[in-house]
């Protein structure tokens, strides 16, 4: 859609990093910005929507069939992420909303992360600094808080993309572990880059030492990892979620880890999120939890925001769609 940037107003939900309206700016948008700390409610966000002709919004809004309806002169939406689970893509499409992203902008900040919490949840290092805090350390114990070591184990990655062949080559690189993976679809690259092996998804929950999660949220794996899930994991194994809490039911993972189906977990994303202050999780020896910060780096957060202010201005400029998620729906005129 060719147009006028200087007709064009665009909505930015958050306080974004600095490069996305200064690119708007000097492409000649008309710009509004959210400027509290706090997100918008559903209802402020649909109400500045309104009289929005392209929206840049970040993963936690929630742009729902009932916001798409009250806003349909919206002509782009521009994640801020890589995941788009919280956008009605179907109610987007069928108004022919085209959607993008911001692919492989945070794929080294994200597998640093589940790299990262794979290793301290394996030493229960989170627990033992907060010993540390609470007075409790003492003296040395022989036989006490003994980690699990990781070299030479196996590695299952659920949603070999860009941030699971990323986090495998981390462990193969690191610890020389051995690759299988789980996709709806073999990745070619993957199996010759790290020898990796694809495998069905109970293969992987049994074969595993360690699973780490690097899929999309949908209908279809949604809750993927549940009670029946869990049991057919190693006692022995480590469960890694740095993708969606929802791929997860939280509930279940507490049980399995409580009564030792598994041996521990590091996670990003709970579900809920934000998680309660109280759950089980934060006070188990051999659980490593963060608040979704997997993306939490200068260099990723200036590269989302840069691609998600040139995926609005490119298909104004030149009716081109850098990274769009529903082209299959997509109507649109150059």
């Amino acid at each position: 859609m060719k147009k006028n940037p200087e007709q064009v107003k665009v909505l930015l939900s958050r306080d974004f990093p600095e490069i996305a309206s200064t690119l708007l700016n000097n492409a000649g948008f008309i710009i509004e910005s959210w400027d509290q700390e706090r997100p918008m409610t559903p209802t402020e966000l649909a109400e500045k929507a309104k009289d929005t002709n392209a929206l840049l919004c970040g993963g936690t809004d929630t742009i729902d069939a009932s916001l798409l309806k009250q806003c349909t002169q919206l002509e782009i939406i521009s994640q801020f992420a890589v995941g788009y689970d919280n956008i009605n893509i179907l109610e987007a499409s069928g108004l022919g909303i085209p959607v993008c992203n911001t692919p492989n902008a945070m794929s080294d900040a994200t597998a640093d992360i589940a790299f990262g919490l794979m290793i301290t949840a394996s030493r229960k290092m989170f627990y033992m600094h907060k010993m540390i805090a609470k007075g409790e350390w003492t003296y040395f114990r022989p036989k006490g808080f003994l980690g699990i070591e990781l070299k030479k184990k196996t590695l299952g990655v659920f949603g070999m993309g860009r941030i699971g062949t990323e986090m495998a080559k981390r462990c193969k690189g690191a610890y020389d572990m051995n690759i299988i993976y789980h996709n709806r679809k073999s990745n070619p690259q993957a199996e010759q880059l790290l020898g990796a092996k694809h495998v069905s998804f109970d293969e992987l929950l049994t074969q595993s030492d360690v699973i780490s999660i690097h899929s999309v949220l949908s209908e279809e794996t949604k809750g993927i990892f549940n009670r029946s899930a869990f049991k057919k994991m190693k006692s022995s194994s480590i469960f890694i979620n740095t993708s969606r809490g929802g791929l997860h039911n939280e509930e279940d993972l507490i049980e399995a880890l409580q009564n030792k189906t598994i041996w521990g977990a590091g996670l990003d994303v709970t579900n809920p999120e934000p998680m309660r202050k109280d759950s089980p999780l934060l006070d188990m020896e051999n659980v490593s939890i963060l608040p979704h910060i997997g993306s939490a780096t200068i260099e990723a957060r200036t590269e989302m925001a840069r691609l998600a202010a040139q995926n609005i201005i490119g298909y104004y400029r030149n009716g081109v769609l850098m990274n769009n998620v529903n082209p299959e729906f997509v109507k649109y005129l150059n």
